[in-house]
């Protein structure tokens, strides 16, 4: 998958995207007094950018970007790494007892679109650029030809981040970096899964990567915790205006994103708000965790509050083979991918703390109307590589000459901002099955391949209704389920539905399981989906350690 190499080591390798024709919006060089802005001063707005977007649509896309100069092409991760902006130039430096700042990235390595940066004087409107030149940066031992860089004010930047006092210039909180991805923490500082600002034709032969081509930023208040930034989006299919009002809160990180986007060509699969995330494995899915951390995952699950009201959890695979769903929907409340397991002895990880890592949620504005939410996962042996994307697909297609318009609010924070009065899904687990618990099979037990599942569900919610008698409403696309069972585990306050699925069939086609709990007519919990993938005939049996001997 091209996908893979995209994002290996957090490199968004962007091949698409272009700069050229943005010149109205743009200035020649001229040196500012102050700050670091040293382009010409020109009026800009948000209708403004979203005309020129148009007017980019209806023309041919200027294709990948040109070549870095040797000294920046060739550079490894760890010298990319070690070049540095210098915090005294910060976008913001100038702005007294500021509590927000923001640096730039520089371009090399994988980045090779130049992005130009402008800043806007908020009580005027005039935008000023900012031009790229070495001595924004520190170079330490990156060991770049300093001097094969003078005077390329057209390199521009590769992206930027975000700080928020007390932690100026030293540990960010929001990043755009690579074609349209960026990334924003929560309280405890630590970047896990990705956004993107649209997705093309992502489950085709034929993907894109459109590129933040330029970025407007407005100066903030002294005091504010908010800010403003808005995007140009260029790709081979697609134009797009992006405004961003970022609110850097003490506990989450919020944004409130608008976008209007128009067509070059026929899109086949347009994707809305799309984020991606890595799960190699967990409590359900075990087969990637040769390992000793018990689990290795930035989200577990996607998490569904339907146009009609159902919550949903489905907890993320990491399956043998390329698995694509879609769920449909109409007018969506709310999708995400979540991380909702924060104790660190449940992975055991000092280097990439994943119980730190952030949850993303998505809060459509408006009615988004008919369309589905679509689940790919991507089959991984580690850690390094984004293996799960999620986005909302609207069921009008876009196509070439037309333009569609979305809201929606970002939330990365380590809890959704809502939740149901329901019972939730803590964690599934799946082993061998077709015996009692602390049993094993042999000649006491059918031997009869078949695979259990134990479901947890948080028990607060469940005990008032548990004298009334708690009923799991479970299906199964194929096969059968046995032995439902339905226990109180008092350690942790939760209810396990324990059942065993026995196949009808040789076919390893994925089986969708659905279960929910209810007493009478009274829904209990949210709506537990899952997705098992059935090992082929010849593995479907058990090993007897009774006939095993020292020399095996």
């Amino acid at each position: 998958m091209n996908r893979r190499k995209f994002v290996k080591a957090s490199v968004a390798l962007s091949t698409l995207g272009g700069l050229s024709g943005i010149s109205g919006l743009l200035s020649n060089q001229v040196w500012a007094a102050d700050g670091i802005a040293d382009g010409t001063a020109k009026k800009f707005s948000f209708d403004k950018l979203k005309a020129h977007a148009k007017q980019m649509a209806s023309s041919s896309w200027s294709g990948a970007p040109g070549a870095l100069p040797a000294t920046l092409a060739n550079l490894t991760p760890q010298a990319y790494n070690n070049i540095q902006y210098d915090a005294k130039h910060s976008l913001w430096a100038n702005v007294p007892h500021r509590k927000l700042d923001v640096q730039f990235f520089h371009v090399g390595m994988g980045f090779k679109r130049p992005i130009r940066m402008f800043s806007i004087d908020t009580a005027s409107q005039d935008a000023r650029e900012i031009h790229f030149r070495p001595e924004l940066f520190n170079y330490h031992d990156a060991n770049v030809d300093v001097k094969q860089l003078q005077g390329k004010t057209d390199l521009g930047f590769a992206g930027f981040r975000a700080f928020k006092a007390p932690e100026l210039a030293r540990r960010d909180i929001v990043a755009f970096l690579g074609a349209s991805y960026f990334r924003a923490v929560d309280d405890t500082f630590q970047y896990g899964l990705s956004a993107r600002g649209v997705a093309v034709n992502t489950l085709t032969q034929h993907e894109e990567f459109p590129d933040f081509t330029a970025f407007w930023f407005e100066t903030p208040k002294a005091d504010a915790t908010t800010f403003v930034v808005y995007a140009l989006l260029d790709g081979a299919s697609l134009t797009g205006a992006y405004k961003f009002t970022i609110a850097c809160e003490d506990k989450r990180t919020v944004m409130k994103i608008e976008n209007s986007l128009y067509a070059r060509k026929d899109i086949e699969q347009l994707g809305i708000a799309p984020m991606t995330s890595m799960f190699s494995c967990g409590t359900n899915e075990r087969r990637m965790c040769n390992t000793y951390h018990p689990q290795i995952h930035d989200s577990d699950r996607l998490a569904m509050w339907t146009g009609k009201g159902e919550w949903i959890c489905r907890p993320l695979n990491n399956p043998r083979q390329l698995s694509f769903n879609d769920f449909t929907d109409e007018n969506p409340k709310g999708f995400g991918l979540l991380q909702l397991n924060h104790d660190f002895n449940d992975y055991q990880d000092v280097i990439g703390w994943y119980d730190k890592r952030p949850s993303l949620w998505v809060e459509p504005v408006g009615s988004w109307g008919k369309g589905a939410i679509n689940l790919m996962e991507i089959p991984t042996t580690g850690e390094t590589l984004d293996n799960v994307v999620c986005f909302w697909q609207p069921a009008t297609a876009l196509k070439a000459g037309s333009e569609a318009s979305f809201a929606y609010n970002l939330y990365w924070s380590a809890l959704p901002p809502v939740e149901s009065n329901l019972s939730r899904v803590v964690a599934t687990r799946t082993g061998m099955g077709g015996f009692p618990e602390g049993w094993a099979p042999g000649e006491h037990f059918p031997d009869t391949w078949c695979r259990r599942f134990a479901v947890d569900f948080t028990g607060a919610e469940l005990k008032d209704a548990a004298p009334k008698g708690i009923e799991p409403v479970i299906t199964v696309s194929s096969g059968t389920f046995k032995q439902v069972e339905i226990l109180y585990v008092e350690p942790t306050n939760t209810y396990r539905i324990l059942f065993d699925w026995y196949p009808n069939s040789d076919s390893t086609t994925p089986v969708n399981m659905r279960m929910f709990l209810r007493t009478k007519d009274q829904t209990l919990s949210e709506t537990w989906l899952y997705q098992y993938f059935p090992p082929a005939a010849d593995q479907r049996q058990y090993v007897d350690d009774r006939k095993m001997t020292a020399g095996n």
